[in-house]
């Protein structure tokens, strides 16, 4: 598959740069925060404002058909911007049905919410060979500079998005932040996640981390452990074919909470296994089965509907297969650099245990996660004259995990959440960098022995929080300095620990923290209990990761607070818990 590249459009003109939101210095502490606790996040009852077509408006219901599944901004750069969204001409053209004619869509981008001033403005083409999707890249932009953006299609104007172009390359901004979500599912609750993204003003950019929708029918992966489906996946079957994965990302894109974190926000984003299947690796996957066709063209499909789908660059210069590179880095001044990894294109088959005799374990030294390629381009991300902080938008686990015996009745609820993990309960996570000990091991030795600090890897995938110390070597840990620092944020919606075992917050998942704790010195926080998003904020000084919950799933209107925070000192790659959430967000 080789989809087409963004079109990039010539500069009109510029203006100046707005000035990036001010962000005080909570002091760094220590307290004890009770998962699920602390006070409402300030502003959170703010709701999507009204469409004109909810109030009545003829033409404005119109406009809300031809623009149903909102717009949408990525990728930022210091001087471009990916917009995105999709149209729907005619009531034949519906997502994945292959129909409906090739329209025009004019775009707009101004300096002012009513666009007073224009800066840009273009059209483009579109049709059902892409889907009736728009992506392209705004050029001759200015950095560190909030942008509006529109669409026309048909006389119809789509809802007004708002997006933000990175710092200059060479300016030293006061802070970075960013919300912080991945694995969310629609079939197992709302998204209030996105919900309380979209009503903070103080974030610069969304860094989603995978699994952005997920590919099973309905009854097959919903809410708790009944797997109730809290709102039923269409198609209504597992998605395989090119249709059915256009279809599911069509689905999603409904979603009003989504679709007011789109507008808000530009998001940088990567994939992890179930925007494909599940478990998936470069030859195959776990929820592959033979009389689903070829795997290599099925990924193909998926890859093809991501890309029209998600506003992300899909590097066409690539050509690595089937799918386009989709790892990249993006920078943000000299703060900080933000590399963004495919954790599943070019990996190996998963190990089928930590440790095989004949080989083939999580120690095979032939076994990678990343591919050698990506593996020395991510060596290069991490270098010390990068920009400060060295952030790694990783979809799977970095920090290695062993486990305490556990009893015999947890260890299929933590294998559910944390992957394989044996009967025994002996280590390992081998879906994650865990199962690739020979890649780990190689990036530990390059921050080691190239003396890189502030290398922060930002992580989702295991639908729980954490925060870790990544040793070079377990078992010299403390003594030996940590090498790096990863925060992982939970789930947006897909079932943790609790929900598989169907028992009340801090009962047996307490159980299983605890002994994880402490067989894991160097993990200083987790949390197996909650949904949510988290906030990651940069400065010269430190970078801090806010954790923020929900409650029920099942809720639209169901509350959010903040429960805890940790932070990093510059330099140190050692963890410290925070008293309070930046900005004021409790």
């Amino acid at each position: 598959m080789t989809p087409k590249p963004l079109r990039s459009l010539r500069p009109t003109r510029d203006d100046a740069a707005a000035s990036p939101p001010s962000t005080a210095l909570p002091p760094l502490g220590r307290r004890t925060v009770v998962a699920g606790g602390g006070a409402g996040l300030a502003g959170l009852a703010v709701a999507s404002a009204p469409t004109e077509a909810a109030q009545g408006d003829p033409r404005a219901t119109r406009a809300a058909r031809i623009f149903q599944h909102g717009v949408a901004s990525g990728d930022p750069r210091p001087r471009a911007v990916v917009l995105w969204t999709r149209v729907t001409p005619t009531r034949a053209s519906r997502p994945g049905s292959g129909r409906g004619p090739r329209v025009e869509v004019a775009w707009e981008v101004a300096r002012d919410r009513d666009f007073r001033r224009v800066v840009k403005r273009g059209t483009v083409m579109t049709g059902a060979d892409r889907d009736h999707t728009v992506k392209f890249d705004v050029t001759g932009l200015r950095p560190a500079t909030w942008y509006y953006y529109r669409f026309t299609c048909r006389g119809e104007r789509s809802r007004v998005g708002r997006t933000r172009t990175a710092p200059a390359r060479r300016s030293s901004p006061r802070n970075l932040r960013f919300g912080v979500v991945s694995c969310a599912n629609l079939q197992a609750g709302w998204f209030s996640a996105y919900r309380g993204l979209a009503a903070r003003d103080d974030l610069h950019a969304v860094l989603h981390l995978g699994d952005y929708l997920y590919e099973y029918g309905p009854g097959q992966y919903g809410l708790g452990r009944d797997n109730v489906d809290v709102r039923p996946h269409d198609p209504p079957h597992e998605m395989v074919s090119l249709s059915d994965y256009r279809r599911r990302h069509a689905q999603y894109k409904t979603d009003p909470d989504l679709q007011d974190a789109h507008a808000k926000f530009p998001w940088i984003i990567t994939w992890d296994d179930h925007e494909v299947t599940n478990d998936q690796w470069r030859g195959g996957a776990e929820n592959h089965q033979a009389g689903e066709g070829d795997y290599r063209r099925r990924r193909a499909k998926a890859h093809r509907a991501y890309d029209e789908w998600m506003p992300v660059r899909m590097d066409s210069t690539a050509r690595l297969g089937d799918g386009d590179r989709l790892y990249r880095r993006l920078r943000f001044g000299t703060l900080a650099e933000i590399s963004m990894l495919d954790l599943r294109t070019y990996r190996t088959e998963q190990p089928a245990s930590p440790v095989s005799p004949g080989g083939g374990g999580a120690d095979d030294p032939d076994a990678t996660i990343t591919g050698a390629r990506q593996l020395r381009w991510l060596k290069q991300s991490l270098r010390r004259e990068r920009a400060l902080w060295k952030v790694i938008g990783n979809p799977v686990m970095i920090t290695p995990v062993t486990f305490a015996q556990l009893p015999a009745d947890l260890v299929d609820p933590v294998n559910d959440v944390t992957g394989l993990l044996p009967s025994d309960g002996v280590p390992y996570n081998v879906d994650q960098w865990d199962g690739y000990t020979a890649d780990r091991a190689e990036v530990a030795r390059h921050l080691r022995d190239q003396g890189v600090e502030n290398a922060l890897f930002v992580t989702g995938d295991i639908h729980s929080g954490w925060a870790a110390e990544v040793p070079f070597d377990v078992g010299t840990y403390p003594l030996s300095d940590p090498v790096a620092v990863e925060f992982v944020c939970t789930s947006v919606t897909s079932n943790n620990l609790k929900d598989i075992l169907g028992t009340p917050p801090r009962t047996a998942s307490r159980v299983v923290e605890t002994a994880i704790l402490a067989a894991n010195r160097h993990i200083k926080y987790l949390n197996f209990d909650d949904h949510g998003f988290s906030v990651l904020d940069l400065t010269a000084e430190r970078a801090q990761m806010d954790w923020f919950v929900i409650g029920d799933r099942a809720r639209r209107d169901t509350p959010i607070t903040w429960t805890t925070s940790y932070a990093t000192r510059t330099g140190t790659q050692r963890l410290v818990q925070v008293d309070a959430p930046v900005g004021g967000g409790r």
